[in-house]
C-alpha cells in the first residue's frame, strides 16, 4: 500500500502520553508540515504557537478550567469542575491554531494544517490528538490574555490544538466506519 495512505489510515487519536518531549527537530517538522497545508485562494490566515513550558501549559489549562466553569453547558462546567480534567491529557507539546477574524476560510485553513500535523506527527511515532475546547473558550477575558501573552494577535481566533507527545500505551483500535457515507456519480 502507498505509504502516505498508509500514514493516514493507522494514525489514531492518543489521550496518554509519556512526559519525555519531543524534539526540536521533530517538532519543527511538524510545524513545517502545518505551514503547507492548503489554505482558502493562498492566503494562509493563520498562526501556530507551539507550547512545551509545563508552567505556561498549567496557567493555560487552570483558565480553561475556570472558563469551563461558566458555561452553560453542564457538561462543560463538570470538566471544568474535576480537579483531574487536563484538556491536552498531559501531552508535553501543543500547537495552537488560530486564524485571521475576518477570514471566510479560517477554520477549514487550521483544520488542513491540524491534519497535516497529526500525519506529520505520525510519520514521526509521535502520538497526536485534536483538542476543540480552545475553540469555544478562546475568548473569555482570562484565557484570551494568556493568549495574548503567548504572542497569538489579538485579532486571530483559536481553532484547533494539536496535543504532541509520544504514547503511554498501545494505541487504540480504528472504530468501524459508518456506511452509507460515500456517493459515486459517473
Amino acid at each position: 500500500m502507498n505509504e502516505v495512505i498508509q500514514n493516514i489510515l493507522t494514525r489514531r487519536s492518543i489521550r496518554t502520553y509519556q512526559e519525555k518531549q519531543i524534539s526540536d527537530e521533530d517538532l519543527n517538522a511538524i510545524l513545517e508540515a502545518a505551514k503547507f497545508a492548503p489554505s482558502g485562494m493562498g492566503r494562509q490566515n493563520w498562526h501556530f504557537t507551539a507550547v512545551q513550558n509545563k508552567e505556561i501549559m498549567d496557567k493555560l489549562i487552570l483558565a480553561i478550567k475556570e472558563a469551563l466553569q461558566k458555561s452553560e453547558i453542564e457538561q462543560f462546567k463538570k470538566m471544568g469542575s474535576n480537579p483531574a480534567f487536563n484538556p491536552f491529557y498531559g501531552a508535553p507539546s501543543i500547537i495552537l491554531t488560530a486564524y485571521e477574524k475576518n477570514s471566510q476560510t479560517g477554520v477549514s485553513d487550521c483544520a488542513a494544517a491540524l491534519q497535516n500535523m497529526f500525519l506529520a506527527a505520525h510519520s514521526l511515532n509521535i502520538g497526536s490528538c485534536w483538542i476543540h475546547v480552545l475553540a469555544f473558550t478562546g475568548n473569555d477575558p482570562k484565557v484570551r490574555s494568556i493568549l495574548t501573552e503567548l504572542g497569538i494577535p489579538e485579532d486571530y481566533e483559536l481553532s484547533g490544538t494539536a496535543a504532541l507527545g509520544f504514547n503511554s500505551k498501545e494505541a487504540p483500535k480504528a472504530a468501524p466506519r459508518k456506511e452509507g457515507t460515500v456517493t459515486i456519480i459517473k
